[in-house]
């Protein structure tokens, strides 16, 4: 066995050492290069810590204090003080202090008695205006996604609705469904659109869809045109039909642009103010959370800061719960598109 020379050690040793003082400046550079994206987007953390994270702080804050006004079993003015969890309390458990200060059930007809109402009517709305939304944008955008004369004038056309502010929406619709409007002018009837419970909420819902269809059909139509041709070429050479070409193709491989899609429009359709209140004018069978959060900020911030942070973690656990079972779904969507390519 071959012993090295002494300058064979230090040639080792100078291989050895250039080899370290490389492995020095790669593990430098990958840090040097995980720093610099936290470097970029800090700028944008710190806007949105001041004008997201603050407010959310505030108002979680004043949630547990008092408002400052008249206490009823005194009459007297009295500043706002700790509140504890009576707030949380006035809307969870519809609890309203009485003239001795002692917290009773809320009367009819105030804010707080109307809470859990609202949160049906909110998630009712949701349920229906986002299936509707997800059925007839998915009809769309497969419409949309064929080859045809004046495609990009109709794909234009579909996006005016979006484009229309809400408020204008609201306004306009309104006008269709008033009285002597020409919804009962081409049905014959003389319907209270906007002041009976279930056709002012029926009323929302076919406003709300009209409006906010073609967002859907957007978000589906740019799933749809990253499905290769050839795959449908195969399955008609296959002798497949329409009718199954959409449902084993078309449907499987759109579903990830679709649950981003649902995902999207139910956190949108959880806040919904602006559509009820101008159209019906907030009346109670089209009261949503939102209406409710801003009728109570005119009475007092501290109850309203409660009732919108309620409104925040009901947003979020359906949130979560949609991306959980969504997200599942369209890995596992990815997962056997992988596997039927291979």
């Amino acid at each position: 066995m071959a012993v090295p020379t002494g300058e064979a050690k230090q040639d080792v040793t100078a291989a050895g050492g250039s080899t370290s003082g490389r492995g020095r400046r790669v593990l430098k550079g990958k840090s040097a290069f995980g720093r610099t994206p936290w470097l970029l987007i800090s700028p944008v953390l710190v806007v949105l810590a001041l004008v997201i994270g603050y407010p959310v702080v505030r108002a979680l804050i004043m949630s547990f204090t008092k408002d400052a006004g008249l206490d009823p079993s005194t009459g007297m003015f009295v500043e706002g003080g700790s509140a504890g969890f009576s707030n949380y309390t006035h809307w969870l458990l519809q609890q309203c202090p009485s003239p001795s200060g002692q917290m009773v059930s809320c009367p009819p007809g105030t804010l707080g008695a109307q809470f859990w109402s609202a949160v049906g009517i909110t998630l009712f709305f949701t349920v229906i205006t986002v299936a509707l939304e997800a059925g007839v944008g998915l009809w769309m955008a497969v419409v949309m996604g064929k080859s045809f004369r004046g495609r990009a004038l109709l794909r234009a056309a579909v996006l005016i609705p979006w484009a229309i502010p809400t408020a204008v929406t609201a306004k306009l619709w309104y006008f269709i469904f008033a009285y002597d409007g020409i919804a009962n002018k081409a049905l014959g009837t003389h319907i209270l659109w906007t002041d009976d419970q279930w056709p002012a909420r029926f009323a929302v819902i076919i406003a709300d869809v009209w409006k906010t269809t073609p967002f859907m059909a957007l978000l589906i139509l740019a799933g749809l045109q990253m499905i290769p041709e050839d795959v449908y070429e195969a399955a008609r050479v296959d002798g497949a039909s329409a009718w199954q070409r959409f449902t084993q193709i078309t449907l499987p491989l759109v579903k990830p642009a679709l649950m981003v899609a649902i995902l999207f429009r139910t956190m949108d359709a959880l806040r919904m103010y602006d559509l009820p209140a101008i159209l019906t004018g907030g009346i109670p069978a089209t009261t949503t959370v939102s209406i409710l959060v801003v009728d109570q900020v005119r009475q007092g911030f501290n109850n309203a800061s409660a009732l919108s942070t309620i409104t925040f973690v009901l947003i979020f656990l359906v949130a979560f719960v949609l991306v959980k079972f969504l997200g599942a779904n369209a890995v596992r969507t990815q997962e056997n598109q992988r596997e039927a390519a291979k």
